[in-house]
């Protein structure tokens, strides 16, 4: 399984999504060796998929790093933080999330809209 890490450690991952609100955006930083694109490709395929049934779910966006970084960042809309949990919960995720290689770190971040 993909090691999960808190982009900010003032506000750890299950935090986020303990907190009641909506619409929200979830962006999740991938570092993804080179050796394990494919792979990873293949999987998250599988799970964008599954997402995209989920109740709530939005709209779905990856993007690559450039000039050969191994980041990839997903960048995913949904209606609710309890939308994105009950999906992030569900066997079925959880079996496709163990699949990845242990040597994939994941950043995931809850955000909502801010004016500006």
């Amino acid at each position: 399984m993909a090691t999960v890490q808190s982009l900010d450690p003032h506000t750890p991952w299950p935090a986020q999504l303990r907190e009641s609100t909506g619409p929200i955006v979830l962006a999740n930083t991938f570092v993804v060796p080179g050796e394990r694109a494919e792979t990873f490709s293949d999987l998250f395929l599988r799970q964008a998929e599954f997402m995209k049934a989920q109740p709530g779910f939005v709209s779905m966006q990856m993007h690559r790093g450039t000039a050969g970084s191994q980041l990839l960042m997903n960048v995913a809309v949904w209606e609710s933080t309890g939308a994105l949990a009950a999906a992030l919960s569900s066997p079925e995720f959880q079996r496709m999330a163990a699949e990845f290689p242990d040597d994939i770190v994941s950043y995931p971040h809850v955000f909502e809209q801010a004016d500006v």
